[in-house]
């Protein structure tokens, strides 16, 4: 029997729950690699912390508000993972002060993005079984849309690009159609120009 169609709303969760697992993963692998470029390796850390930062904003102020506001009561086992959430910011200002020489050794970058790595898949792996869930029952298509598109026209410049690159590597075509379909036009225009600069960083992030 064909399963039902995954909603957007998971499945754009999904998408972005696992680029933070493997931008997470890449940045604490590489920071310890004397091939990673610098330069690189400064944009993959800025990407995550902006990214990062910006995600769980967007969850606390709106997403389990909204989650609130249709089902009371159901935000709650969101909510009580807020700790989690202040933890990750407190990593994640030690990640963004940690300087990235041009030669190793790169010792309180690699362990400021361990940590910040580990907490990321932990985290996740607490959220997701009770987000997906919530999002499956407690929100409409027009709702996600209108979320959706807030944080896309709010994500920070550093934010867009690499998230993109990120994307392309993993998702299926079917997965980014369905993702796709609810960019604005502007964003559209611009996707396949910003992948290729994407894909060239995540290259000289690798060496």
């Amino acid at each position: 029997m064909k399963q039902p169609a995954e909603p957007r709303s998971v499945l754009e969760t999904r998408l972005t729950h696992e680029t933070h697992r493997r931008a997470s993963a890449l940045l604490a692998e590489a920071a310890s690699s004397p091939s990673a470029d610098p330069e690189a390796l400064t944009h993959l850390r800025d990407f995550l912390v902006a990214t990062l930062h910006h995600h769980h904003e967007s969850e606390d102020h709106i997403l389990w508000p909204l989650i609130e506001a249709t089902a009371p009561g159901s935000s709650a086992p969101l909510v009580a993972l807020g700790e989690e959430h202040g933890e990750l910011e407190r990593k994640l200002r030690v990640l963004a002060e940690a300087p990235v020489p041009a030669a190793e050794p790169r010792d309180a970058l690699a362990e400021a993005a361990r940590d910040v790595r580990d907490l990321v898949h932990r985290h996740l792996e607490h959220e997701e079984p009770v987000l997906f869930p919530a999002l499956r029952e407690h929100l409409t298509a027009e709702q996600w849309d209108e979320f959706s598109l807030q944080v896309v026209t709010t994500t920070p410049p550093v934010g867009a690009l690499l998230m993109i690159g990120f994307v392309n590597e993993f998702a299926t075509q079917q997965e980014l159609d369905a993702m796709m379909s609810g960019l604005p036009a502007t964003v559209l225009e611009m996707a396949p120009a910003m992948a290729a600069e994407a894909a060239k960083v995540l290259a000289a992030v690798r060496g």
